[in-house]
């Protein structure tokens, strides 16, 4: 820094003046010094440049690989299976039959149990939250990451219900021609209620909550005139909704459709489908704007979803395939639609990929459709789940849970 400083004083020395003089043809010292910046600069610039190049090649390298291989990494017995259904609970796994459930890591060790008594139960999740209650019936159990969180009692008929990452449940209730629709803590405390009549609002079909427990998602069946009409109604139960009448922030309808379906895919999406559309609505506060996304004529089968994103798979309309997935991110982008053959019984997302499965094959799918494994399972299995990485699954059969790696 002295010398920058100093410069000046420097380059108006006489002598060095004088120097010059007589060495004309040299470039002087302060044109040495900015040459030399100058190199360094666009050396800088063309190190960070490469560094930058190198680092997206390998990472795009890494995102779209591919594999050949399937190896088991570890095998870890699992007893009681028979009669139980298996879902994805975060990285581990929850197990539920009519008598209890129960939450497996992928070393097969039980993290939690819960006992009951139960016809038909129903089990919804968020995060690493679940919740299960019987339809009809007047008990929902809430468990969450430590095990039990409490459970809920309810003076009226359960016919669904829905729960959030903290716990929260929104049940939908039946007292004869009046729908009801309760929030409750994990403790079972209730904390709002929201009346429905046929007259009015309508038959609330399908209910949501957004993993914060503040946001709950109707969508209400009713008639206008001869034709049926479907409303997505928006409740905020937190600060911005207690000065509006019912805590009803926002409202949209659709006449001669039906809403059997919607979720909060993450805090601030609404994802709701009906017989011939997919609806977006966003808003972590006040759900507005919906994107919409035709379906056409072809059924709808199955929908799956992360927090990313969401597939739905209807009826194949081509020769390619018996099926076709659609894949739409969260702003309701359609991003894949491609046909497909394998008799499926489940599908993930994982990241930036996809997995179709059934009890004896599987295929891993890139969002831009490519292939980058399939393969068979050398025993039935009951369920699919992502891993810990990228390249590692998590299988469950009948007598064990198996963590797999592809190469």
């Amino acid at each position: 820094m002295a010398q920058v400083r100093n410069f000046r004083d420097y380059v108006e020395d006489p002598e060095l003046e004088e120097e010059e003089t007589l060495d004309a043809g040299e470039p002087s010292y302060k044109e040495k010094i900015r040459s030399h910046r100058v190199m360094v600069f666009y050396r800088g610039i063309l190190m960070a440049a490469a560094t930058v190049a190198i680092i997206t090649a390998i990472y795009i390298n890494w995102r779209g690989r591919s594999y050949t291989e399937m190896r088991v990494v570890r095998t870890s017995p699992l007893s009681g299976m028979e009669g139980s259904t298996v879902l994805a609970l975060g990285k581990n796994a929850i197990r539920y039959s009519k008598d209890g459930m129960s939450c497996i890591a992928p070393d097969g060790s039980v993290l939690w149990d819960v006992t009951y008594e139960m016809q038909s139960p129903i089990v919804r999740t968020c995060g690493e939250t679940a919740a299960v209650g019987d339809h009809g019936g007047n008990t929902i159990y809430v468990a969450g990451k430590e095990g039990s969180m409490g459970q809920i009692s309810t003076n009226l008929p359960i016919n669904d219900f829905t729960v959030s990452a903290k716990g929260v449940v929104a049940a939908t209730l039946s007292d004869g021609e009046i729908s009801r629709v309760r929030l409750y803590d994990s403790k079972g405390n209730e904390l709002a209620a929201i009346k429905a009549t046929m007259p009015n609002s309508g038959y609330p079909l399908s209910v949501s909550i957004s993993p914060d427990g503040e946001l709950v998602g109707c969508a209400y069946l009713g008639v206008n005139g001869d034709d049926v009409e479907s409303r997505m109604t928006f409740y905020n139960f937190g600060d911005v909704g207690q000065n509006e009448t019912d805590n009803m922030v926002s409202s949209f309808k659709y006449p001669g459709n039906v809403i059997p379906f919607n979720v909060f895919i993450n805090e601030d999406t609404n994802m709701a489908v009906t017989d011939d559309r997919v609806l977006f609505f966003k808003g972590s506060d006040v759900p507005n704007n919906p994107v919409t996304e035709l379906t056409g004529e072809k059924e709808i089968l199955s929908i799956y979803y992360s927090s990313e994103y969401a597939g739905i798979i209807g009826t194949g309309r081509s020769l390619e395939g018996k099926y076709e997935l659609s894949v739409y991110n969260t702003k309701g982008s359609k991003i894949l639609e491609m046909p497909f053959d394998i008799n499926y019984t489940g599908m993930f997302f994982s990241d930036d990929q996809f997995v179709i499965y059934n009890d004896r094959d599987w295929i891993l799918y890139g969002l831009d459709g490519s292939k980058k494994y399939e393969g068979s399972f050398d025993k039935p299995i009951q369920a699919l789940l992502p891993g810990r990485s990228r390249s590692r699954f998590t299988m469950i059969s009948a007598n064990s849970i198996e963590e797999i790696e592809l190469r």
